[in-house]
């Protein structure tokens, strides 16, 4: 009964913000409400809604001082010598601007922080986007498949979470999946080629007239926020936060909230212009992390009830045996769906030991079912219950069942991709 009633919870949930009858953060809370107090938890929702907010709240605050902190720096002009370098190079050419998206994201994704990867690809590329009239949610849907790609990254978090839960080291689930890393990235790249050449369809090649544009720029109306005698101070603060980040010198949320301590103050030293500029970003940031604290209601009944572990449990066992000896493809497909609609941590401490052990009874080891179950991950930046896909929509100016409705398919071909390259070779049985 749980597990019915929690596929129709996301089954209402999905048709409701992809049809547009819902936002997104509307419906996070609603939905749930409505499924719980059916489900007979009504008295009980108050401790589990907390509980989702708490697990959400230090996500929300990095994600609020990102947003300042980034904000801070696209004001000063710290990303318009790589607009300008960019746009010398592409020439206008939609199908160049594209590929150069994915390149530019597929290297910030290094890092492993999707927030990070988003504020910076999105922070250098939207304004050409806008500049020659490409849809923002082209560049938003490229760097979310680049992010799911590179999401496989041990330092990402996924592959953390399987050799924990499963008892595993590096080089039984990392290295052997980088050849399907490699495919994924190119598969993003084809995208990327393919989204490009629709957009010069639409919209042409434009004839670009540099030096215009950087006169333009120039005598803009925010010319005056610009910072072109600290752009060496305000370089050098970016790298030592994403250091910083990578190293985990502190948590994120420490960073940001001192980066941007840092970067306004420097910046903008009176507190008249320090105000103007947070009550600039306020509304993207109100948006975003709104956002993400009703995801946190989503998944604190979706766990508190118990739902998520009975549609798991439900899945595995009506798997038929006769299909036993597939189970590391089995568990690669089913990774897709099943990161879509729960967290990673449920998914990969409290699923992927359950397939683990069902693989074993028909004798596949434990490491093929962990390098099995990452394939899913480029579907899984595009689950509502992720954050930092908020703040994605939030700085492009799209809507979330938008992006879910144009890239859903390309991420399925991401994770096909990497599965036929993992056959191929070998990296899982067929």
């Amino acid at each position: 009964m749980l597990a019915l009633l929690g596929f129709l919870m996301i089954i209402v949930f999905m048709v409701l913000i992809m049809s547009g009858r819902l936002s997104a953060m509307i419906a996070l809370i609603t939905v749930p409400i409505v499924f719980a107090i059916i489900g007979g938890f009504g008295s009980e929702m108050g401790p589990m809604m907390l509980e989702g907010i708490k697990s959400v709240a230090p996500t929300g605050i990095m994600i609020l001082f990102a947003i300042l902190f980034f904000g801070t720096l696209i004001d000063a002009g710290v990303f318009d010598p790589i607009i300008n370098t960019i746009l010398k190079i592409v020439k206008g050419d939609p199908v160049k601007i594209a590929i150069g998206t994915a390149v530019l994201a597929l290297l910030i994704s290094l890092d492993g922080d999707g927030t990070t990867t988003y504020m910076i690809t999105i922070s250098a590329m939207l304004p050409l986007y806008k500049r020659i009239g490409m849809r923002p949610i082209i560049l938003a849907g490229i760097a979310v498949s680049a992010s799911g790609v590179m999401n496989l990254l041990p330092w990402g978090g996924p592959t953390a979470r399987v050799m924990t839960a499963l008892n595993l080291e590096m080089s039984d689930v990392f290295t052997p999946v980088i050849p399907a890393m490699i495919g994924g990235a190119i598969f993003v790249l084809f995208m990327a080629f393919m989204l490009g050449r629709q957009e010069r369809k639409r919209i042409g090649i434009i004839e670009v007239d540099y030096k215009a544009m950087i006169q333009i720029a120039a005598t803009a109306e925010d010319a005056h926020l610009k910072r072109p005698k600290l752009i060496i101070f305000n370089y050098a603060l970016t790298i030592i936060l994403l250091v910083a980040l990578i190293t985990e010198l502190f948590p994120p949320v420490a960073l940001f909230m001192l980066g941007f301590a840092i970067a306004i103050t420097v910046n903008y030293p009176k507190l008249k212009d320090q105000k103007e500029r947070v009550a600039n970003y306020a509304d993207n940031a109100l948006s975003v992390v709104s956002m993400v604290f009703a995801a946190g209601i989503f998944t604190g009944i979706l766990s508190g009830t118990t739902m998520v572990d009975a549609m798991a449990n439900t899945v595995i066992q009506y798997i038929p045996e006769s299909m036993g000896s597939h189970f590391a493809i089995i568990t690669a497909l089913i990774s897709a769906p099943f990161t879509f609609f729960m967290s990673n941590d449920a998914f990969y401490y409290g699923v992927l030991p359950l397939l683990a052990k069902a693989g074993a009874v028909y004798g596949i080891d434990p490491s093929f079912i962990g390098r099995a179950s990452l394939l899913g991950l480029p579907v899984h930046l595009l689950s509502p219950l992720v954050p930092s896909t908020y703040l994605l929509v939030g700085m492009v100016g799209e809507d979330f069942g938008k992006l879910q409705r144009i890239f859903l398919k390309w991420a399925f071909g991401s994770t096909i991709v990497m599965i036929v390259v993992c056959v191929i070779l070998g990296i899982i049985p067929l």
